[in-house]
């Protein structure tokens, strides 16, 4: 069409089109041949917050300096599956505890549902980490990062990627950041049907550059509606996400403002872990065995995680599992 008026306008003579499609014209002019379908209605928000990189990078080491130390009263849900097994498998709430000490101690401790008797204790002083399951009397016991990325199950989910996940790093020393926006299309929850066009900040850390190349280590995800983190993303050596973790329901406990909420995934493992916060106190003085598990020796068995060996065992205290030197 475009082609015939210039043509026009030249002083050219235009080619003759077919009746069929001179007929057209007048209806691809007014759009009348066109087709419309529903979408996903979305609306912007009411309020957006600015922020400068040097802010963004102060707030996420304020709100890390902030806390020394906590203690939450939590209920914590697993999940295994997803679509290469084709289904999932949730597993009922366990109330408990779970302490964290700077740099990298933390304890958890669960009770089995509505009986309330011991369930699990995990003790990690972010080397090495002990667990003992009371109803199987018996315990595991490795070292707090995964050596052996074959190993598969709920025993695979280390003591690390809990802490990595509740408390969200800054920047270190030997690391570089770049800082990048999106959008993200989230639900009002105080509204149904209300879905809002939500932008955000994205802080990607990376290690130093080796040549013209860095390494993604892990991007933090950052609302502009109250600039607060909602995900977080860690990266293996290869450049795969190992954990998501997401943060909703922030609340303030004491002074301090945290999620009562913490879905962890893990996608390559297809893993997932929810924490429901219900209590927590920040930065009390712990006592010096409060990250301390002695394993007795009545125990059935106590399975090294390290071993190769158990990579290939569902379950650690399984009369087969093999057994640990200590």
């Amino acid at each position: 069409m475009q082609l015939v008026l210039n043509r026009i306008r030249q002083g050219q003579r235009a080619p003759l089109l077919p009746r069929a499609t001179l007929a057209l014209l007048p209806f691809l002019a007014t759009g009348c041949l066109s087709h419309t379908h529903s979408v996903l209605k979305t609306r912007r928000p009411d309020l957006v917050l600015n922020a400068t990189l040097d802010q963004l990078l102060k707030q996420v080491d304020d709100r890390n300096d902030a806390i020394q130390s906590m203690t939450a009263s939590v209920n914590i849900a697993t999940s295994t599956g997803g679509s290469l097994q084709g289904q999932v498998k949730e597993s009922v709430a366990f109330g408990g505890y779970i302490i964290l000490g700077k740099p990298d101690q933390i304890r958890v401790i669960l009770k089995v549902p509505l009986l309330g008797s011991q369930a699990l204790d995990m003790v990690s002083d972010g080397k090495n980490f002990k667990m003992r399951i009371y109803p199987k009397n018996c315990a595991i016991v490795g070292s707090d990062q995964l050596p052996n990325i074959s190993q598969k199950g709920l025993y695979s989910l280390r003591p690390a990627v809990i802490l990595d996940s509740m408390l969200i790093r800054g920047l270190e020393p030997n690391q570089v950041v770049s800082e990048t926006q999106d959008i993200r299309v989230v639900e009002n929850p105080k509204k149904r049907k209300d879905f809002i066009e939500e932008p955000d900040y994205d802080l990607e850390f990376l290690s130093q550059p080796k040549g013209q190349v860095a390494r993604t280590l892990h991007v933090i995800h950052v609302s502009r509606i109250n600039l607060l983190p909602y995900q977080q993303d860690i990266y293996d050596a290869e450049g795969k996400v190992v954990t998501q973790a997401f943060y909703s329901g922030y609340q303030k406990f004491g002074d301090i403002d945290f999620p009562s909420k913490i879905e962890i995934k893990r996608p390559l493992d297809e893993l997932g872990l929810t924490i429901a916060i219900s209590k927590a106190t920040f930065n009390q003085k712990l006592d010096a065995d409060e990250f301390k598990l002695d394993l007795p020796d009545t125990l059935g068995r106590i399975t090294n995680m390290d071993d190769p060996a158990s990579a290939t065992i569902k379950d650690p205290c399984a009369a087969n599992a093999p057994q640990s030197p200590h």
